[in-house]
């Protein structure tokens, strides 16, 4: 759990629209993905090893950078449309080309990232410049040739899939057959075809018939990592439905049913607030589900659903603080939670640029952060305490003192090595295992 910190400089922007709002590996974790609020798809790529320069293995550079989503106005109902970018999600590499897909509140896109080193000369309709020649002044034919030229990454969109969502989209998943791929909003799941952007299939729809009688919404949602007909999704109540597509075309009905019960000596006017789920992920091998709320993380079996097997407090020292939380609407924050490539470390964010690691196997925890004032490349991260009353020791930061504007809310971890990467805001950190 010892991480040396690299800072990464060319994404410590200023304004708003630079803020971090998702974060991805690739499957191979050479290539590692942003997207901010103003709408832009920033890619970095791994260095690779060299015999004079060992130790720069694991550092990421900036790869490409493209424009993925641009303000929109829905003039049917008058509502401005974020360029924000919700979620990327890669595909797994098939050629030299890389594919992802990136979405906004309304309308995912899927993009082709590829390199070019040469270029096309000796045409026999075009000059050099590219003008369409006479043909009449055209007496020979020659053979194009390929000439080198320096490396370009372009960006291209292969497809769009749009107008298909009345709500916000919070979730998009890639199905393991590689050909469909889900796309969740708060009161509906649809599943898409690749090939296919004019028209998606409605899997699973929960808006009742009279909108005064919703309760809930749907808040996060994963395929599942292996079976192609298996698929989960959160709500704001605190559950999780696992659903079979070969059970039923609509999947309203759910296949297992995952809530623990409440203990009704916790209850609070806070409660329904703090069970949210706000994000949702199977484990690798496809046994667990981990999910996020508020306070905590937990770990469910699949075959067991009427509680978790393991919780993990995040920050349970907020707890006495969510009246003051509620009114600065921080409680109604949507922190992540991610695996490592083994399934036996989970991490998830906190406030103060604070994210807290829990070893599966050793129950131990660590609580690191991420701050260019504490933190110089190839240094080694301290573990952070937070000091609840009483007297504060040299090295505690008391609960009073933490900076809730402060907040890493997306994280994402290498798929088989100990590196692991954290959105502070406009920051983005790249963390490694301590290097001897």
């Amino acid at each position: 759990l010892k991480c040396t910190e690299k800072y990464i400089c060319c994404l410590s922007f200023q304004s708003k629209s630079d803020i971090i709002s998702t974060v991805e590996f690739n499957h191979t974790g050479e290539l590692l993905a942003t997207g901010d609020k103003g709408g832009r798809v920033v890619i970095f790529q791994r260095e690779q090893e060299s015999k004079n320069q060992v130790h720069r293995r694991g550092e990421y550079n900036v790869y490409s950078t493209f424009q993925s989503h641009e303000p929109e106005f829905d003039y049917l109902k008058s509502l401005e449309i974020e360029e924000k970018i919700n979620k990327i999600r890669w595909l797994p590499q098939q050629n030299a080309a890389y594919f992802l897909l990136s979405t906004n509140d309304k309308t995912v896109k899927l993009w082709k990232v590829s390199e070019r080193d040469k270029r096309p000369e000796g045409y026999n309709l075009k000059d050099e410049e590219g003008r369409l020649r006479d043909p009449a002044t055209i007496t020979t034919l020659r053979v194009p040739v390929l000439r080198p030229m320096d490396l370009m990454v372009e960006a291209t969109p292969r497809r769009v899939f749009a107008n298909a969502h009345t709500y916000h989209i919070n979730s998009i998943s890639v199905n393991s057959d590689y050909e469909t791929y889900m796309s969740a909003d708060d009161l509906r799941i649809n599943l898409w075809n690749f090939e296919i952007t004019n028209q998606s299939f409605n899997i699973v729809d929960i808006k009742p018939a009279n909108m005064e009688e919703l309760t809930e919404v749907i808040t996060a949602a994963e395929f599942h990592p292996h079976h192609c007909n298996t698929f989960v999704y959160s709500s704001s109540k605190g559950t999780i439905r696992l659903c079979d597509m070969r059970a039923s075309a609509l999947c309203d009905r759910h296949t297992k049913f995952f809530e623990e019960p409440e203990d009704p000596s916790n209850r609070s006017f806070f409660s329904e607030i703090i069970s949210s789920i706000s994000d949702v992920k199977f484990s690798h091998s496809g046994r667990y589900i981990m999910t996020r709320d508020y306070l905590t993380v937990k770990v469910w079996d699949l075959n067991m659903e009427n509680r978790p097997i393991e919780t993990y407090q995040v920050h349970d020292y907020l707890r006495s603080k969510l009246c003051s939380l509620y009114e600065n609407d921080c409680i109604f924050d949507k922190f992540e939670c991610v695996w490592n490539g083994s399934d036996s470390v989970i991490m998830t964010g906190s406030y103060n640029n604070f994210f807290r690691m829990f070893d599966r196997n050793t129950k131990r925890d660590v609580t690191l952060e991420a701050s260019r004032e504490n933190s110089k490349p190839r240094a080694i991260l301290k573990p952070r305490k937070v000091c609840v009353g009483g007297k504060r020791r040299k090295d505690e930061i008391s609960v009073d003192s933490l900076d809730f504007s402060k907040k890493i809310l997306h994280t994402a971890w290498h798929p088989s090595e100990n590196i692991i990467a954290v959105a502070a805001t406009n920051n983005l950190y790249i963390f490694q295992d301590k290097v001897n």
